[in-house]
């Protein structure tokens, strides 16, 4: 007698809780944003009439927090500077778009905008945004970012990072950040595979890899 496989459907990660509201005008959405509580925990994203509220869950904060490790690291062994915007909301009145990003940061143009707060109306957007969507979202992230001007924007889903730069006002996707173009995606990879079980040493021999790459 042979026996039946059983399928087994294996349940994807759940990295946010996301709730979407449709059909809203730009003074809808600051209606919103500022009733609520700026010590919330939630993040807003506002492009073509779509508001969005992204709750981070575990898998989620685990994949940013790291993600962001990684780019410290690379930015402190290259020696670059970098002025970090975390999810520091950008609302722009002038093409009625709004975002809290996963984090940001200002790398090139660092000198531009350090020692004090920056007016996103007035000041070049952050030079690398990054976000990590596991689960599907209603707005579209790489319109959004391209509309406001972000040069570069890394989204990681869980699994795959892909890195877009801006071209002409649309994004290109690329193999090579050119923020940081000694690493590879594997690097990454490897990088959050190894702090899942030791995110010390993760640190300390992607640190030692960093050093021999820039010695070379």
């Amino acid at each position: 007698m042979v026996a039946t496989p059983v399928k087994v459907d294996i349940p994807k990660p759940v990295g946010e809780k996301r709730v979407a509201f449709h059909g809203l005008s730009w003074d809808d959405y600051l209606q919103i944003f500022n009733a609520l509580p700026q010590d919330r925990h939630s993040r807003l994203s506002f492009s073509d009439g779509t508001l969005e509220i992204t709750v981070p869950l575990e898998d989620h904060e685990f994949a940013l927090r790291l993600i962001e490790l990684f780019i410290r690291l690379l930015v402190l062994e290259m020696g670059l500077k970098m002025k970090t915007m975390g999810s520091t909301t950008m609302n722009r009145q002038d093409i009625k778009k709004g975002a809290e990003p996963d984090c940001a940061y200002y790398i090139q143009n660092q000198p531009k905008v350090t020692g004090r707060n920056v007016d996103f109306d007035r000041d070049s957007p952050p030079d690398l945004i990054v976000e990590v969507d596991i689960t599907n979202t209603d707005v579209n992230k790489n319109k959004l970012y391209a509309t406001m001007g972000v040069p570069e924007f890394w989204r990681y889903d869980g699994a795959t990072l892909r890195i877009f730069t801006l071209q002409n006002g649309e994004y290109q996707e690329r193999e090579i950040s050119p923020l940081f173009p000694i690493i590879q995606k594997e690097d990454l990879y490897n990088f959050l595979a190894e702090a899942m079980e030791d995110e010390t040493a993760a640190m300390q021999n992607f640190q030692a890899f960093l050093k021999e790459k820039i010695k070379d």
